[in-house]
């Protein structure tokens, strides 16, 4: 169907549902009047019960799963009273023009159900309109038909990229069996014919090949990942406080007085903070005997 053709649907369409309206609309706006509107509230009450209606239609159309049941319901029990208030509308002749309050039906009972169905409906439609409202605001659209066509695009293509990679199989063929003759013909038996024997050469020993040494890869060193154990770690030389002064006295021989600290002298003998300090003690020592010595001599 083209365009123009769905067009023209939709138009008869509205002017169908619309007539529909103008002739549900005469009835409740009578039965209206009747059960106490007012003139105002009388001529939008057609358009509360009815409209909900619509309103209900649309919402089937976009909503899914429960909500889509709880819009059905809703428009499936509107579409019920506006069925049930045009029946009394035609059932009842002094409805028409809705100019007095009177009894919807002999019964009491019925007038009582009749009365509350017809004042009952303007405060569902706005329950249910208002709930309605928000489920098709809130709701989120299901995969469209773009998406399945794009992911049966994708196994497409998956099945063929599987038939492209697998190795092709020869194709078999069934050996047929020969036709056999009506009249099979006689069969005759050669005569044994001597062959000639050939000459069988010795087989000469084949050489195993030579096999060449290749030379190891060696690895480099492993890593230790944990504590390594004091057997095994490589003993440091303990040096005596004798030997540590002497290699001191001689690290230090030329410098001047304000150079000489702990710090200094543990970095260059590489020994503990405490041997600096006992270093540096032992040292300043020796240079001010030294130079009470020298001042004595002069």
């Amino acid at each position: 169907m083209n365009r123009f053709a769905k067009g023209l649907l939709v138009a008869a369409l509205v002017a169908v549902v619309g007539m529909a309206f103008r002739v549900s609309w005469n009835a409740q706006h009578d039965v209206a009047r009747t059960v106490g509107a007012d003139d105002t509230a009388a001529f939008l009450y057609p358009f509360v019960v009815d409209g909900l209606m619509a309103l209900a239609l649309v919402a089937t159309l976009v909503l899914t799963g429960k909500d889509r049941t709880f819009a059905l319901r809703v428009l499936a029990g509107y579409t019920a009273a506006s069925l049930v208030l045009n029946y009394v509308h035609g059932l009842v002749p002094a409805l028409r023009g809705g100019e007095a309050r009177m009894q919807l039906a002999d019964w009491a009972p019925a007038n009582w159900a009749l009365v509350l169905l017809a004042t009952s409906l303007p405060v569902g439609a706005i329950f249910f309109g208002s709930d309605l409202v928000a489920k098709v605001l809130h709701h989120r659209s299901t995969p469209t038909a773009d998406q399945d066509e794009t992911q049966q695009s994708h196994t497409n293509r998956l099945g063929s990229d599987l038939q492209e990679s697998a190795p092709e199989t020869p194709p078999t063929v069934a050996e047929s069996p020969a036709p056999e003759s009506a009249d099979p013909a006689p069969v005759v038996a050669p005569e044994p014919v001597a062959a000639p024997v050939a000459e069988v050469e010795p087989v000469k020993p084949t050489e195993p090949p030579a096999l060449r040494p290749v030379a190891a890869v060696e690895s480099g060193p492993r890593r230790a990942t944990g504590r390594v154990p004091q057997s095994a770690r490589t003993p440091r030389p303990t040096r005596t406080p004798d030997e540590l002064l002497t290699e001191a006295r001689t690290a230090t021989a030329d410098w001047p007085d304000e150079k000489l600290t702990a710090e200094a002298i543990r970095k260059v003998v590489r020994t503990s903070s405490a041997n600096g300090r006992m270093l540096r003690d032992a040292l300043k020592a020796e240079r001010a005997a030294r130079a009470v010595v020298e001042a004595e001599a002069a």
